[in-house]
């Protein structure tokens, strides 16, 4: 019985093998596949190909599905080989490193083919006229390289396409309004981050099924075609980063499954509609930078989903101290900055218990700020900058108590006031969490308060533009986490901390593992300086102390903040030289040192700062040649004017007779390094010449420098360290062939 049951098995076995063993066609082409590609090996070494990784079979042995994302495959795909797989139905290589075009003969042969994913790869070319096969659902092509026009045969024979995504490429021409004519049952179209133009034409109301339409950060202008009303399907619209302009339609009620509408960076005008109350499943509503106008309609707050709503940057009034945001009990993020709203902080918000950002200035609001504010327990973003607040100090002491709080940009506000000192923050234990202070452009008074040293997780401090005095204090240099400081345009006095350049956050590179991916809820910006929005990690290491009264030298120990990437010394009362150990900052971008009292010469080792884009010594006393065949001589005359004594490009006025000097250096460089060595079996006589020679020439040179120290400045043109080296190179070989000859 169990021997019966076993070949039972063993028989089925068999069968079943034989049933899903690959086509040797099938085989051949995997393998063609294979081999054009350089790396990883993909292991397929069985004998049957269906049961290779990625591989999916029929019951018949053909080839259906072959799905290999995210494998790192690099190499071309040839339609000699895949082409061939004729019974594909699923095709998945996204996320790899695969190039070539699409050959229309690849799209005719693949004639079942449902899904088709090459995103994230390297492909290029332009879209064949039609697709691989009437059968297609999905086409995802987006981030490659293809680009040309997308032909509007290409979706004649689609009719049963149901998501189209082309974005991350360089598609030109006119976004084709004709798809949805053939492919009624489309449900996402996205277009983004391509370079298409012109209007977007009527057509778009016929896909009667499309949820999703996204046309981002393209060329797009003119008005929203009014049938995208009609495609009542919509959840979501975004079209943000265009030139589109014109109202937003009161047709858009007809939208009621509208979840996302995002249109920021546009010319919309106009203002919003009355009864956008109406769509009342919108969660995500980002209109900002627009031109906007009029008062909020009172029936947004009927949408009651509202997670995120931000129209900043626009021209919208009105008393927001009148609106009731207390129903929006979803909102997390509220962008109001930079409009024209007046009245105090509105109230209702502490009833928005989920609220993590909020961003309300650049606007006209005035009283304080209450202490109900730490309802918010979330809240994590808070900008309330160029408003007419005050009371600082009681300000501080209230968002102190703020745990989550990690952005704080109350800059342009509380003017005239003084900067909260030690006294007023006794027993100071807040802000744990804060990683951004911004109190700039405020005109505050005081000096630099040591309840700032408790900050260990500050990381931006920006007190730019006050009326601050004393000095740096040395402890900024030991926050572990700071590598952002601006405390240009005040009246700082003293010196330049050396304990500033022992900041851990600007010494070495943290190994991958440690390196921080924080995003902000919204995008931060400052006065006279727009950061990068959302991403910490994009905002440039700076040390910023221009426009201050700082006087003595510039610390040698500067050139330990190995990530520094902008410095500004300029407009204070800096002496003595440009430190050479400044050429240690190999990642410094912007080294501005203008309007000081420094001397001595430019350093040649200036040269080695590859990523040196703007420099400016203007207005010092340094002099001597600007070094040549580096980079500084790409900077334009501005950024070496007002230095009477220095010379040589891009400056007009030529250097003295010496100027080759340096080169001459470089070339005998060997000889400091007794890299000459005279054969042993050569004649005494020969010996006595080199050691005559040198010693004349020794004394030609260092001997006029000792006799004539008073006007070596007037007849030499080249710096006393070059003049020293020349004495010390001949010294050390004129020994060398004494040493030699007594041997």
């Amino acid at each position: 019985m169990a021997h019966g049951l076993c070949l039972f098995l063993l028989f089925s076995y068999i069968i079943s093998t034989n049933i899903h063993a690959c086509k040797q066609t099938e085989c051949n082409s995997l393998l063609a596949f294979a081999s054009t590609l350089s790396s990883p090996p993909l292991n397929w070494t069985s004998l049957d190909c269906c049961h290779w990784k990625g591989i999916t079979c029929d019951q018949d042995g053909w080839v259906t599905r072959l799905l290999l994302p995210s494998k790192g495959l690099k190499g071309g795909i040839s339609p000699f080989s895949l082409g061939n797989l004729t019974h594909l139905t699923h095709l998945n290589l996204s996320h790899n490193s695969l190039y070539g075009s699409l050959e229309t003969q690849f799209f005719l042969s693949l004639s079942r083919l449902e899904i088709l994913d090459l995103s994230y790869n390297r492909l290029f070319g332009e879209l064949p006229l039609s697709p691989p096969s009437n059968n297609i659902r999905t086409v995802n092509l987006s981030s490659n390289n293809f680009f040309g026009p997308i032909p509007s045969s290409f979706f004649q024979q689609a009719s049963n396409l149901t998501s189209f995504n082309v974005s991350n490429n360089t598609f030109t021409g006119y976004v084709p309004s004709s798809i949805c004519l053939r492919s009624s049952s489309l449900r996402l179209l996205d277009f983004s981050s391509n370079v298409f133009n012109g209007n977007l034409a009527p057509g778009l109301g016929k896909c009667s099924q499309l949820q999703v339409f996204r046309a981002r950060d393209n060329n797009l202008s003119g008005l929203l075609p009014e049938d995208i009303y009609n495609a009542t399907k919509l959840e979501e619209i975004a079209l943000p980063l265009n030139s589109l302009h014109g109202a937003i339609s009161d047709k858009i009620v007809n939208l009621t499954n509208l979840t996302t509408l995002d249109l920021h960076h546009n010319h919309f005008g106009g203002e919003l509609p009355l009864n956008l109350g109406k769509l009342s499943k919108l969660k995500f509503v980002t209109l900002n930078f627009n031109k906007l106008q009029g008062a909020l309609p009172p029936s947004l707050m009927k949408c009651t989903n509202l997670v995120e709503l931000c129209l900043g940057f626009n021209n919208l009034v009105g008393n927001i101290s009148t609106i009731d945001f207390s129903r929006l009990s979803q909102l997390i993020k509220l962008d109001l900055r930079m409009n024209n709203f007046t009245g105090m902080f509105p109230v209702s918000l502490y009833s928005c218990r989920s609220l993590k950002a909020i961003g309300l200035s650049a606007n006209h609001l005035e009283g304080e700020i209450q202490a109900e504010i730490i309802s918010l327990k979330s809240l994590s973003f808070l900008s309330l900058g160029f408003n007419r607040f005050t009371n600082l100090t009681s300000a501080m002491k209230i968002l102190m108590s703020c745990k989550n709080l990690h952005t704080l940009m109350l800059s342009g506000s509380f003017e005239g006031e003084g900067m909260p000192s030690d006294d007023d923050m006794v027993d100071f234990d807040g802000f744990q969490n804060l990683r951004v202070l911004n109190l700039d452009n405020s005109n505050l008074t005081g000096q630099i308060p040591r309840w700032l040293s408790k900050l260990k997780n500050l990381e931006i401090l920006d007190l730019g533009f006050n009326q601050m005095t004393g000095p740096i204090p040395s402890w900024l240099g030991t926050l572990p986490r700071l590598f952002y400081i601006s405390l240009r345009d005040n009246q700082i006095s003293g010196e330049f901390p050396k304990q500033l350049c022992r900041l851990p956050r600007l010494l070495y590179e943290p190994i991958a593992s440690q390196v921080d991916q924080f995003e902000f809820e919204l995008p931060i910006f400052g006065v006279n300086r727009s950061f990068p929005p959302y991403k910490l990690s994009f905002i440039a290491a700076t040390i910023d102390l221009s426009n201050n009264n700082i006087i003595g030298d510039i610390p040698t120990e500067i050139g330990q903040l190995q990530l520094l990437r902008w410095l500004f010394l300029n407009s204070n009362n800096f002496s003595g030289v440009i430190p050479d150990q400044i050429s240690n900052l190999k990642n410094l971008e912007v080294l501005d040192l203008s309007t000081n009292h420094l001397s001595g010469k430019i350093p040649l080792s200036l040269a080695s700062l590859n990523f040196l884009k703007d420099f400016n010594v203007s207005y010092n006393n340094v002099q001597g040649p600007i070094p040549i065949g580096t980079q500084l001589q790409s900077f334009n005359t501005s950024a070496f004017e007002g230095n009477p004594k220095l010379c040589g490009a891009p400056l007009p006025n030529k250097c003295g007779p010496n100027k080759g000097i340096d080169a001459y250096n470089k070339n005998n460089k060997d000889v400091d390094n007794g890299l000459y060595h005279l054969s042993d079996h050569q004649l005494p006589w020969f010996y006595i010449s080199v050691v005559l020679g040198f010693i004349v020439g020794f004394w030609g040179v260092c001997g006029s420098l000792v006799i004539k120290r008073t006007w070596r400045h007037a007849y030499f043109r080249f710096t006393d360290n070059v003049q020293d080296r020349v004495c010390v190179m001949m010294t050390v070989s004129v020994n060398r062939m004494k040493r030699k000859l007594r041997g």
